[in-house]
């Protein structure tokens, strides 16, 4: 059994905005898979994937980003799953805008939500896909950036990344982690 999250906050209000794009990540495997998340469980809205006889979950955790791993590890608990068939997406400013660098274990760098989820876990090692947003202008609050919506030529680009990021989530269903990290961070 694989658990993929995908990282945001809840609510119209946080759509298209640069840190919720781990939830447009999971909508965009979820209808791939025609598997709507439909489900709740511990403060996250969840579908559940039976494919080649394994399950796969797809969930966006409810808790607001800084509570991610709230949701998270319970869930992980409640279905038996291994810390290794964890997969988190996220936003990273410190990468450019439509980059992404998958990874198995890693510092927080300054992510509340990526905070969480170490400190729930007990644990850096976990699978992840950083997704790149870049930093923001000059004299803009970083609050106030991630929280902002893409701009729209930067929206264009990033359809194309979240199809990527699906791409990659899919491929880990197949093959090993550190094999879709060496196909994907090329």
């Amino acid at each position: 059994m694989k658990l993929i999250a995908g990282l945001g906050n809840p609510g119209r209000s946080y759509n298209r905005t640069r840190h919720n794009i781990g939830f447009e990540v999971i909508d965009t495997l979820a209808k791939r898979f025609e598997v709507p998340l439909t489900k709740t469980k511990f403060n996250g809205l969840y579908s559940l994937l039976h494919r080649n006889e394994e399950k796969i979950i797809f969930v966006k955790p409810l808790t607001y980003m800084n509570l991610s791993g709230a949701c998270i590890r319970p869930m992980m608990d409640y279905f038996e799953i291994k810390q290794e068939d964890l997969l988190v997406i996220y936003d990273d400013l410190d990468l450019p805008v439509g980059k992404i660098r998958l990874r198995q274990k890693g510092s927080a760098g300054g992510h509340n939500g990526i905070k969480s989820m170490i400190s729930h876990l007990g644990t850096q090692e976990f699978n992840r896909i950083r997704v790149g947003i870049n930093r923001p202008p000059a004299g803009m609050m970083v609050q106030d950036y991630v929280l902002g919506k893409f701009h729209k030529e930067e929206w264009q680009q990033m359809q194309s990344v979240i199809d990527t990021c699906a791409d990659a989530c899919e491929t880990w269903l197949e093959k090993p982690f550190p094999e879709v990290m060496n196909q994907f961070n090329a």
